[in-house]
């Protein structure tokens, strides 16, 4: 199983409302950037992300799962744009702020930090485990 992080902005599509899509899930579309398509393109089903409101709210807020794996993005009809499906899995306790993951020295070098404008990046299994202790949340 590999880990993801997906950005959104909350006000226009935020966690609760991909909670609100239940079991079913809902289609990661409109990513327009090569290096996170073809992070989508490497995943694979039961693969599991954290949900990151991005612009307003900077946390990750909640943990999602791959329940498709990449297919052509039905908001384009370029088929240079793929995209999967992630359905809401659980929240977070407690979110994990940009502020506090900037400021643990063990997460360092998470995409995150590095490369903040990616909006769907690699989490590693150990940066998996510190940011779900921070929010208090099971892994």
């Amino acid at each position: 199983m590999a880990y993801w992080l997906f950005k959104s902005e909350p006000d226009v599509f935020g966690w609760d409302d991909l909670t609100a899509k239940g079991d079913v899930g809902e289609e990661w579309d409109g990513v327009r950037n090569y290096q996170a398509r073809n992070n989508m393109r490497a995943m694979k089903m039961g693969d599991l992300g954290f949900f990151y409101h991005s612009r307003s709210g900077l946390e990750i807020v909640g943990v999602v799962e791959v329940c498709a794996e990449s297919h052509q993005d039905s908001t384009t009809d370029d088929e240079r744009w793929d995209c999967v499906d992630v359905r809401a899995i659980r929240s977070f306790v407690k979110p994990v702020s940009l502020d506090m993951i900037k400021a643990d020295q063990r997460l360092s070098e998470m995409v995150l930090v590095k490369n903040s404008r990616l909006s769907v990046q690699p989490v590693t299994d150990d940066e998996w485990n510190i940011v779900c202790s921070l929010g208090e949340t099971k892994p």
